[in-house]
């Protein structure tokens, strides 16, 4: 697939998909949160899986009532300080607590744009992951066509594009959320394929 984004879908979504969109991104790197925060015992990752999970279920209409703008600063409190922390771990770490803020304003009110600033900034969370194998003696055209033909780039849009066919499928919403979460989950693994067997 190649990485030409066709971003113009999203402006065809309702509210529900777009939100869903939001919370499979956020689910397949919240692992990048959750490993960092048990190494540096940063944060809070029982309360931002609280939280992840809240999304799901409001989506579902499980009744189960969550006050996603109080959340919202919750959230951000778990965002690390990249100029506090000087490891690579930390910048995934950030990416994924960015795309959960993110995935709750779109719950509050959709937006098509910071919806597909989520989606770019996952495969950004890929391409950087990527680089850091990549050998320096190479060009930049070199560099990019390793990034874009690389296995996890490629599982990237791989992910983003059965996201969309999932919700735009003609399930049920139930049914269309039981795959999204199931595929997001991605047997614990997030988008650059890094487990916590905890979360």
């Amino acid at each position: 697939m190649s990485d030409q984004r066709f971003d113009k879908e999203f402006y065809d979504l309702n509210d529900w998909q777009l939100a869903a969109f939001c919370a499979a991104i956020s689910e397949r790197m919240f692992p990048n949160f959750a490993l960092f925060a048990n190494l540096m015992e940063f944060g809070d990752a029982d309360k931002m899986r609280q939280i992840l999970n809240g999304v799901w279920d409001n989506l579902g209409n499980t009744g189960a009532k969550m006050n996603f703008e109080v959340q919202l600063d919750k959230v951000e409190a778990n965002m690390p300080d990249l100029e506090e922390f000087d490891m690579y771990g930390a910048s995934p770490a950030l990416d994924a607590v960015v795309a959960l803020f993110s995935t709750l304003n779109t719950v509050i009110a959709a937006d098509a744009s910071e919806v597909i600033t989520v989606g770019n900034m996952s495969r950004e969370c890929v391409a950087t992951f990527i680089e850091l194998s990549a050998d320096d003696q190479m060009s930049d055209d070199e560099l990019v066509r390793y990034i874009n033909t690389h296995e996890l780039m490629q599982q990237e849009d791989d992910f983003q594009a059965d996201i969309l066919e999932i919700i735009q499928d003609d399930l049920s919403r139930s049914e269309a959320l039981k795959e999204l979460r199931e595929l997001a989950h991605n047997d614990g693994y997030s988008n650059i394929g890094i487990s916590d067997s905890e979360s």
